[in-house]
Formats: structure tokens, C-alpha cells, sequence
């Protein structure tokens, strides 16, 4: 959504739901984003969380999950740990090993010493929709190695992709592609024209290198499990996306992939800070970030949040260590916020947000400063918290409270879904908390890759 504005992010959901009676779900988890904590951005949860999150979205939708695979599995405590926790919630669970042979020794992957050594997932439906928390869970060997189970049964499978990035029918360096590879500087994905769709059909596609490079083993392997020629000619035909033919203002959507190159480049400044993203994935984010023309201070609220942070300091001593963040609303305007002894920044920035868009006063008190006292009272005396000062969840909670006496605090309660869509910037690091309130608002945070405090537990 945030790439393609307009994009409805239920649609894949959606055709499953059409198809639920033929359909089931296998959920892919590489074993090393367990053991890593590793963390999907727009959820701000870790894989293994996201796994099951996604469990219980596909149930939502009434749709069969047939099990969880956990792919280069290789004994760790970690991991044995998430295994139990699924499998006592009644959520089967397959253990898949690196294959032997590959990616060069096709006649040994295909053999009981390569997928053979996988155990066969039992299916019931006719498709099998396999799915993960994210890029390099192990989708493909998942597939790769069902297809060679299910022909050794005599069962007549094939494979192909669903996914939407990047675009093969735009072009290579459109900011919507490029904004495909800021979001897996990770894993390093450069994005390719498909040589093999150029030379089979004189016309030029994207896809990206392990797609490209992996292709000529994919074709031998299907064509080894099968003993019949692959149906594809070049990595771009194995998949089905139609994403590039409904794009109806390109320049909105170049604009809008040149601001998320933007906020994937500051959530790559964090990443590095805390350790989670190493140096040369964070000087990729740059360049591309520097491919498109773009700084951070395209991004309005980045340095609005900044100056106000300078302003506040410049007032008086006591602002020294002040936080602050600014927020643009729907109708442009740019709202600030800081940290003070009673909240923390963010809450400042919604309250100040709610306020302007219920017209009031920025003197008008939505929430009594009695009950915030007694909040911290509570924080610090008897739960015996380190720091008194309010997260954003706690404020909110206060003002909805507050909402049953107070007028005012309702209508400014019912301004909250507006914020959906708003994107904010912090001049430090948010914590865990305030960042999945964001996250649950809809709003697009992001923030400066500096820590709120030198303290190291708990950040």
C-alpha cells in the first residue's frame, strides 16, 4: 500500500477466500530468523510471531492450515522451543533440513538423500498455498521438495509464484522497484533484467538475482521430478502478477516508493544502531535512497521534528535531553509533540494531533493532570517502575477514560482513526510499546537512530 497507493492490502486474502474449499496453507519459517529475533518492519513483530499472526489471520478468513515447516532446521534449543509451542496449540509442524547437493547436484537433491530426507507434508487439497513471515523463508525448497513427494506418489504436481515484487512489467529502475530491493537490503536483492524472458521472447522483464540465479536449477530440478520439460521458460513466466497493469498515476506512485526508499533507509539507520543490520546493508539503503534523488528531509516530518528538538533546547537547560516528534496530518499540517515528566513524546504528539483535529485550543486539558499524577503515582510507588513518565498506551488509556465525563476528551477520541495513514518522525529510538501503538493507529513511524537513554536494559 504504502508503494502502489490505492493497492488493497487484502487483496491475495481475498482471491483465497474465493478459492477456500480448494485450497490449505502451509506456513514457511527459516529456523535462523528464530534463533535471531528476526523482525518484520510493518508489523514491528518478530518471524516467529509473525508465523503465528498469520495463523490466525488465515483462520479469520476461514481458510484450512494445514502446517507450519520450519526450514534449515538444525537441533537448536530456540527453535524446539517454538516447535512445542505450536504443536501444543495443536498446530502440526514439519522439520526441513538443508538439502544435500544443492544447488549444483540436481541428481542428489532429487534423491532420498536430498528432498527425500524432508518428510512429505500430508495434503488434503488440490492447492497448496505456501506462505511466510517474510523473504527467505524457505518457500521455494518447501514447494521444490512437496513437488518431488507428491510425483514419487504418482502425483502429478506443479509450482508456480504469487508475489507482487518487484514488477516485471515496469521498468528496471522505476522507484517502484527500487523500493522493493531498499526493503531487502538484508538479503542483498538486486533487481535484473530477466535474461532468459529476453532471449526466449525478445522482451524485457524484471525480477531480481536469486530469482535469476537460481532459475537454470529450478527448471533442471522440476524437469528431473517430473521427467518431462518445464512449462517455463525463464523465471518471470513462474510467476502470476498483474500488479504493473493497474496503475493509473504513475507519478503517485513514484512519489510515494521514493518516501518509503526514505523510511526504509531511517528504519535501516535504527536497525544498525541496535546491531540487527550490519554496515554494508545500511550503505545500500543509502545509495538507493541517493538513486532516486531523495533525502530525508523529504520527508517533512524529519526535520521538523529535528528543529523543534533544537528549539526546545535552546529555550532553557532543562529541555537538554528533550525528545520530540512531529506528525503530518491529513490536511498537511505538521503537529509537534515532546517528552516531559509526565508522558513521553509520542503521546504529546497524538494528543497535540487529536486536539488540532477536534479544533480545540492547545491549552484545553483532555485528560485531568490529577489522573496522569495518580498513573504515576501507581507506576512508581506500588508497581515499582524505574521511570513514572506515561507511554503512549497508558495516556490513551487515560483519555478514553476521560471520554466518559468529558465531551470534549470523546470527540477528540473519535478523531483518533483520522491519524491512520500519517506518517511521524521521532528524534530517538521508540520503544518497543509506543512503536506497536503507532503501528496499531496506522500511523508510519520512524525516528533517529539515537537512544532514548545510556540505559541498556530494556532498550
Amino acid at each position: 500500500m504504502r508503494v502502489l497507493p490505492g493497492f488493497d492490502e487484502n487483496a491475495k486474502i481475498k482471491l483465497l477466500t474465493k478459492l477456500r474449499d480448494h485450497a490449505e496453507i502451509i506456513i514457511c519459517i527459516y529456523a535462523g530468523a528464530i534463533l535471531t529475533n528476526k523482525t518484520r518492519q510493518d508489523f514491528g513483530i518478530t518471524y516467529d510471531l509473525e508465523c503465528m499472526r498469520l495463523i490466525d489471520m488465515f483462520r479469520s478468513y476461514d481458510l484450512s492450515i494445514n502446517s507450519v515447516v520450519i526450514t534449515r532446521y538444525e537441533d537448536q534449543p530456540a527453535v524446539n522451543t517454538f516447535i512445542n509451542k505450536l504443536e501444543r496449540r495443536g498446530i502440526k509442524t514439519y522439520k526441513h533440513y538443508f538439502t544435500k547437493g544443492y544447488p549444483t547436484d540436481v541428481d542428489t537433491i532429487c534423491s532420498e538423500e536430498g528432498y527425500g530426507k524432508n518428510p512429505y507434508i500430508e495434503v488434503t487439497k488440490p492447492l497448496v498455498v505456501v506462505n511466510g513471515p517474510g523473504p527467505g523463508s524457505g518457500k521455494l525448497a518447501t514447494c521444490l521438495s512437496q513437488l518431488y513427494h507428491e510425483n514419487q506418489r504418482g502425483v502429478s504436481a506443479s509450482y508456480a509464484k504469487f508475489e507482487t515484487f518487484p514488477i516485471w512489467n515496469l521498468p528496471l529502475k522505476h522507484p517502484v522497484n527500487i523500493a522493493y530491493e531498499a526493503a531487502t537490503v538484508d538479503l542483498k536483492d538486486v533487481n535484473q533484467i530477466d535474461n532468459f524472458h529476453l532471449e526466449k521472447y525478445g522482451t524485457s522483464a524484471v525480477n531480481y538475482n536469486r530469482d535469476l540465479e537460481i532459475f537454470p536449477v529450478v527448471k533442471r530440478i522440476i524437469e528431473k521430478i517430473t521427467g518431462k520439460a518445464s512449462p517455463y521458460n525463464s523465471p518471470t513466466d513462474m510467476g502470476v502478477n498483474r500488479a504493473g497493469f493497474c496503475i493509473t498515476d504513475d507519478e503517485v506512485c513514484r512519489e510515494a516508493s521514493r518516501q518509503e526508499i526514505i523510511r526504509r533507509y531511517l528504519l535501516a539507520r535504527v536497525d544498525f544502531k541496535k546491531g540487527v543490520l550490519d554496515e554494508s546493508a545500511l550503505q545500500r539503503a543509502k545509495l538507493l535512497m541517493d538513486e532516486v534523488g531523495a533525502t530525508p528531509s523529504d520527508r517533512p516530518v524529519v526535520q521538523k521534528a529535528i528543529d523543534y528538538a533544537e528549539y526546545k533546547r535552546s529555550l532553557d537547560p532543562k529541555y537538554e535531553n528533550v525528545i520530540a516528534m512531529a506528525m503530518e496530518l491529513p490536511d498537511g499540517t505538521i503537529v509537534t509533540g515532546r517528552s516531559s515528566r509526565r508522558m513521553v513524546a509520542g503521546a504529546a504528539l497524538i494528543i497535540n494531533a487529536i486536539k488540532h483535529l477536534s479544533s480545540y485550543p492547545d491549552e484545553i486539558q483532555l485528560i485531568s493532570p490529577d489522573v496522569l499524577k495518580t498513573m504515576q503515582y501507581l507506576k512508581k510507588h506500588i508497581l515499582h517502575r524505574e521511570k513514572a513518565t506515561l507511554n503512549i498506551e497508558e495516556v490513551l488509556s487515560a483519555l478514553t477514560i476521560s471520554a466518559t465525563l468529558n465531551p470534549m476528551a470523546s470527540t477528540a477520541v473519535d478523531k483518533l482513526p483520522l491519524l491512520a495513514g500519517c506518517r511521524a518522525h521521532c528524534t530517538a529510538i521508540l520503544s518497543d510499546a509506543d512503536a506497536q501503538v503507532f503501528h496499531d493507529l496506522g500511523i508510519d513511524a520512524t525516528c533517529e537512530p539515537e537512544f532514548a537513554s545510556n540505559s541498556l536494559y530494556g532498550v
